[in-house]
């Protein structure tokens, strides 16, 4: 791949922006990176492990000079990062980041930024229930949907290039604006993270069944939601107070959908179970289909090679 950004600032240096990193080094699309964490030990660990060529004590040190800025940091302190930073932006870069909620940073970010920047947010779909700079790998976003919603101003060759930096990286890109973004995430991310915190916390909370019957008798679908569960529970907190109007929303359906399931099952209706069950698994088979999952026996779960 051709260098698409001659320097990168990564603002936040865990699992997205490591696997950024390792990525931009193995396909060669930036000359440097530069990176920025709060702590210390983060960033004697990026150096070390080689995803970033320099590390800055602060955000505005690590965006002098830089063509393409990504805020990698939960949502709750873009603002913060985004006013220290903005004086010391490049006049023609981008600045984008890799939030799951884009209407909270648009309005967070956007007003900070001076007018000689292009502003467009991103969202890639991709991640593991790991955190920190140890976590990342190169092939974290191959085929996986990374969204961009760009802001009015932002123009069409700024968009064009940050589209064609994530497609270096193996992301599939599209677009869309940011309210859309935020309903469709509260359906497909949002509240299934919550309904495994949920479902996690019933567990722990239902003292009829012991800790080591939970641990010892989980099933796979148990399992999958304590994987989610173990998602950084910072980002999520500001996700979800981000949000909280879609979430809100599509949990309302939720409830609504699962109140049917309880008459169907205090009936005995089992017909409407099975047909209900049908049509909902036939959207497990279209994610397959679309290359976002796999067929594999136990869901696939393999080793994930590392960088």
């Amino acid at each position: 791949m051709a260098v698409i950004y001659d320097r990168v600032a990564l603002i936040g240096l865990g699992l997205i922006a490591s696997s950024m990193g390792h990525a931009m080094k193995k396909w060669g699309l930036a000359n440097h990176v530069a990176g920025h964490a709060k702590t210390a030990a983060t960033r004697a660990a990026a150096l070390e492990i080689g995803f970033c060529d320099t590390v800055h004590a602060t955000a505005a040190e690590a965006v002098k000079g830089a063509d393409l800025v990504v805020l990698a940091v939960p949502v709750g302190v873009m603002e913060a990062i985004a006013s220290e930073i903005a004086p010391h932006l490049k006049p023609g870069a981008t600045v984008t980041d890799v939030g799951s909620v884009k209407q909270a940073v648009v309005a967070a970010v956007g007003p900070h930024l001076p007018e000689t920047v292009h502003f467009v947010p991103g969202h890639p779909l991709a991640g593991t229930e790991h955190s920190g700079p140890h976590s990342g790998f190169a092939t974290l976003f191959q085929n996986r949907w990374t969204i961009l919603t760009p802001v009015e101003s932002a123009p069409a060759e700024a968009v064009e290039r940050l589209k064609s930096y994530w497609e270096g990286m193996g992301a599939n890109v599209d677009l869309m604006d940011a309210p859309h973004h935020d309903l469709v995430l509260a359906v497909t991310s949002h509240t299934p993270h919550l309904i495994a915190y949920t479902m996690v916390g019933v567990a722990d909370h239902l003292r009829r069944v012991s800790e080591s019957e939970v641990i010892k008798y989980s099933a796979s679908g148990f399992r999958d939601f304590t994987r989610i569960a173990a998602s950084d529970p910072t980002m999520w907190r500001d996700v979800f107070l981000t949000n909280k109007e879609a979430t809100l929303d599509i949990l309302g359906r939720f409830t609504e959908e699962l109140f049917m399931l309880q008459r169907a099952i205090r009936m005995g209706d089992g017909p409407a179970l099975f047909d209900y069950f049908t049509r909902t698994r036939a959207i497990r088979r279209g994610i397959i289909e679309a290359g976002q999952d796999t067929a594999a026996p136990d869901f696939g779960r393999t080793k994930v090679d590392g960088p």
